[in-house]
């Protein structure tokens, strides 16, 4: 089950892949996961999401902070 929380994150790191003109192929082979394993989390239909080393990993990917996926006030 994906929370309210784990919801957020995955909208934000998507909006931050797709303002840098990634596709899912591009974030996966940087984060050397399958493309399926981005396409899944980001349609909310498996139960999957990132965990915070991914999350880790994808904020140097995208050159940004972790705290940029995460909501300024508790959800």
């Amino acid at each position: 089950m994906v929370s309210e929380i784990d919801k957020y994150i995955i909208e934000k790191v998507k909006e931050k892949r797709t303002a840098r003109g990634m596709t899912q192929y591009q974030l996966a082979f940087e984060l050397e996961v399958p493309r399926s394993f981005i396409s899944m989390i980001e349609s909310g239909k498996y139960g999957k999401k990132y965990n915070t080393t991914q999350l880790n990993e994808i904020a140097k990917i995208l050159g940004c902070s972790p705290r940029d996926f995460w909501p300024k006030e508790p959800l």
